[in-house]
């Protein structure tokens, strides 16, 4: 069977069928994925897009499906969140991206992206849908040390932790099996080394 032919096969194979596709997209409240719908369009001209590593500083609205409010940060300071470091829930950090200055979004957000099936009582039942109304006012770019600083720091860690339980392993085996020798032998040893002197 030629190459490509067995990729479709195999490609093939792996898909579900389509109706699977189908209801696996719902849940009871219809919505699985996240939603966007643009309320203020962003401005003409708008070359700074939010990426990951970069600091917005938003105003938001939470609600629950019935209109219930959840959360909001008008009556105070605009919420500053770094993208890319999960400070808040992941359908939230995943509608500020790609948003300018200025620009207002509503984003409908389900369950898995949200809190779950275990929600934050009192205030959010569990899989509860959210929708969130946020404007981004302000925007810092990362520097490109801080970006290198994000990803190589927790690469690095990764790596460092397994090297020092293998050297504390090493150690640790060393000295376990090399002979151990009583007090009255140590002694020995020492009194034959000061008399060799």
């Amino acid at each position: 069977m030629p190459f490509p032919a067995a990729l479709l096969l195999l490609a093939l194979l792996l898909s579900p069928p389509p109706l699977c596709r189908a209801a696996e997209s719902e849940t009871e409240s219809g919505a699985r994925e996240l939603r966007l719908e643009t309320i203020v369009a962003p401005p003409e001209g708008c070359t700074e897009l939010s990426a990951p590593g970069d600091t917005v500083h938003i105003h938001y609205t939470g609600t629950l499906e019935d209109g219930r409010i959840i959360d909001s940060s008008l009556g105070r300071d605009p919420l500053q969140v770094e993208l890319g470091r999960h400070q808040v829930i992941p359908g939230l950090e995943q509608s500020l991206l790609d948003m300018c200055v200025g620009e207002k979004r509503r984003a409908i957000i389900p369950p898995h992206l949200g809190y779950g099936k275990r929600g934050s009582p009192p205030s959010i039942p569990g899989d509860a849908v959210l929708r969130f109304e946020v404007e981004l006012v302000g925007l810092s770019r990362a520097s490109y040390w801080q970006k290198v600083l994000n990803e190589v720091v927790p690469l690095l860690c990764l790596a460092l932790v397994p090297a020092l339980l293998g050297l504390i392993g090493f150690h640790l085996y060393r000295k376990a099996s090399s002979p151990k020798l009583s007090k009255k032998k140590q002694k020995e040893e020492k009194r034959n080394k000061a008399k060799k002197k």
